[in-house]
């Protein structure tokens, strides 16, 4: 007897598949590897992709987006990207990936250092993917800062 599914046998794995393009496109920023990164976005102007880095304006075609990844990965020395909260969901050929980027980098180095200071930030981010003949493609990423209140904060504007 069969049992109802509640969505395609195939699912499971599509939902693996963008698991990997999504660790891929922040392997490939962690290593700085623009030629890989450049391979993750969806090719060609057909969707437009997009991206919002955080603090930024809304950028728009495949090669603005992808000169804010070389001007990103140009002057930062170090990164590294810790994801939490993962989600994944799907309709059709589009994978929407939820998360929190916990990252760590760091600028040039200051002289006698090998490497710059460190500065912590959490960033909450959307990665819309398409399904493609090559694999899932990053179509589209927004990424937002993460201004959480601390108890000091609260505690000064309580009244006395």
């Amino acid at each position: 007897m069969n049992e109802p599914q509640d969505e395609p046998a195939d699912a499971a794995a599509d939902i693996e598949a963008v698991e990997r393009a999504n660790t891929a496109f922040y392997e490939a920023m962690e290593r700085g590897d623009l030629d890989e990164l450049t391979g993750l976005w969806l090719p060609g102007e057909d969707l437009t992709v997009s991206c919002v880095h955080p603090g930024w304006p809304v950028l728009t075609g495949r090669g603005e987006v992808l000169r804010s990844y070389a001007l990103i990965m140009a002057n930062t020395e170090y990164i590294q990207f810790f994801l939490t909260d993962v989600g994944v969901s799907m309709t059709g050929d589009t994978a929407l990936v939820t998360c929190t980027e916990n990252i760590l980098s760091g600028g040039p180095a200051e002289e006698g250092s090998s490497l710059g200071p460190l500065v912590g930030q959490l960033v909450v981010a959307t990665n819309v993917f398409r399904r493609t003949p090559d694999g899932w493609k990053l179509w589209s990423h927004h990424g937002s800062p993460v201004l959480a209140e601390t108890g000091e904060e609260e505690d000064e504007e309580s009244p006395s």
